[in-house]
């Protein structure tokens, strides 16, 4: 495509460049959400355990806050992944093959494509799989922070008391309200690791990190 247009090229290297710098604010998006999920968590927690009598559920008033995060944070990659995408496509089809025409193009028809996506822009992830990228990313760890944190509220925090005594909230049971909470977390689970097809588009590979500085020389 360089080699055809001249003009086209730098429209291209513009392009890339608009796609970039959005792909860095939709990234900065998401560390926000994050930073604000972990300093309400410290938070909660410092004050769950700052006296016996605080109540238990602060905690999962905590866990129901976070999961909002979740969703927050979820939506705001599916968006970050449309940029995303895009510079990927730019990367494999056009620089990848500019360095090394031998190797050819990832996609014969990636012009098209990123035409479409132009004149029609797409959310390429679901709502599904993005919960479960950023459950595996940062937040299964942190509504396990917060679950831990509970158990050991109302179990070894209150040793003189029956723990599912301890757990009941008003006039909801003890029982009830572990079995809300273990439903909630088997979801959670169900979530991040079922199997299901990856639409997202990938980036690293694994490998040996020295292979590409080996030379033949």
């Amino acid at each position: 495509m360089v080699e055809d247009s001249t003009g086209l090229g730098s429209v291209m290297a513009h392009a890339y460049r608009g796609e970039i710098d959005r792909v860095g604010t939709w990234r900065q998006r998401l560390d926000e959400t994050t930073t604000w999920a972990v300093t309400l968590m410290a938070a909660i927690l410092t004050w769950a355990f700052s006296s016996a009598d605080n109540p238990h559920y602060i905690l999962l008033i905590g866990i129901v806050v976070v999961t909002i995060f979740l969703g927050i944070e979820a939506r705001r990659y599916r968006d970050y992944d449309v940029f995303r995408s895009r510079a990927r496509v730019i990367q494999e089809n056009l620089f990848a093959n500019a360095l090394d025409p031998s190797q050819g193009t990832e996609s014969h028809d990636w012009r098209a494509e990123l035409s479409r996506d132009y004149r029609k822009p797409t959310l390429k992830v679901s709502v599904y799989e993005a919960l479960a990228n950023r459950l595996r990313r940062v937040y299964l760890a942190l509504l396990s922070v917060l679950l831990g944190a509970w158990v050991f509220r109302i179990t070894a925090f209150a040793p003189r008391q029956d723990w599912l005594t301890t757990a009941g909230i008003a006039r909801f049971p003890g029982i009830a309200v572990i079995a809300v909470v273990g439903v909630f977390y088997v979801a959670l689970l169900g979530v991040t690791f079922w199997p299901r097809e990856r639409h997202a588009k990938g980036e690293f590979r694994e490998g040996d990190p020295d292979d590409w500085k080996e030379t033949d020389g």
